[in-house]
């Protein structure tokens, strides 16, 4: 099913401070998108185009993609590529996958290195560095994947050295509260797609009186029915702890659509703290 209505494409300008941040990169912008869903129904290629468009408008430092470019099948990745190679920048793309890229092992395989030929430093696990050594993009696998093991990347870098985190989905950074993250970068949330004012995310309320229901079934986890826990970060900047966490509302929609809350382009702007 087609979205009804998306909304007008947004752009959200966010000022971060880090810690230690080296002087060279006091200003450095990053422009992050997530959650594209291209699948031919949740995402137009009007909408995706506009984005495209406007990244390059931002002239950024850095793009960063937070995951779900498909929905099921991995094939649109092929078409989506030639979109996300237009977008320029001081020093590249970053990516890591979501949830939606990971339903099977050859599908994942195939949209990394799709991105990877389209000359995007795709991450599952790894670290990068198209900031210079003095500031690593680490970038983990998706929480609901078995793969999701922080704790080696983020124990092998030096604790006094900043660092920026991709992982799509907002719930991680409860997982990541031992280390230091100056700033997560995440989607997977769509900000709720439909926001009623004054209630909140419709999601949130339906999700959780279906789990007061299901809470009364015996054999039935309530767990497995949560697309996300920490509704209070469905979407903007958060602080989690010592950490800082960004999420984004993503570009593709489902059915019925986007209800106040617009499809987003954000800009990241670091400074010294």
């Amino acid at each position: 099913m087609r979205p009804l209505f998306t909304g007008p494409l947004t752009v959200e300008t966010v000022t971060v401070p880090i810690c230690d941040l080296p002087q060279r990169l006091e200003g450095c912008r990053i422009v992050q998108l997530s959650d594209f869903h291209y699948d031919g129904q949740r995402l137009s290629p009007r909408l995706l185009q506009q984005a495209v468009d406007r990244v390059n408008q931002l002239a950024p430092d850095l793009i960063a993609l937070t995951g779900d470019y498909v929905t099921r099948d991995p094939t649109p990745i092929f078409e989506l590529v030639t979109y996300l190679s237009q977008m320029k920048s001081r020093f590249g793309t970053v990516a890591v996958l979501g949830n939606h890229d990971n339903v099977t092992l050859e599908g994942r395989k195939l949209i990394l290195r799709s991105l990877q030929q389209a000359g995007i430093y795709a991450l599952w696990n790894d670290i990068a560095y198209p900031l210079g050594n003095d500031l690593p993009v680490v970038g983990l696998a998706d929480l609901w994947s078995r793969e999701f093991h922080p704790a080696p990347l983020l124990n092998s870098l030096p604790p006094a050295q900043p660092r920026l985190v991709l992982a799509h989905n907002p719930d991680s950074a409860e997982r990541l509260a031992p280390w230091r993250v100056d700033l997560q970068l995440s989607g997977h949330t769509h900000g709720g797609q439909i926001v009623l004012p004054i209630l909140g995310p419709a999601a949130a309320l339906m999700q959780s009186s279906r789990l007061a229901v299901l809470a009364k079934l015996p054999r039935l986890k309530r767990n497995r029915f949560k697309i996300v826990r920490h509704w209070e970060w469905i979407s903007g900047l958060h602080r989690v702890g010592q950490n800082q966490l960004y999420v984004n509302r993503g570009l593709g929609s489902y059915a019925p659509g986007r209800w106040g809350c617009p499809p987003e382009v954000t800009v990241l702007e670091l400074v010294r703290g």
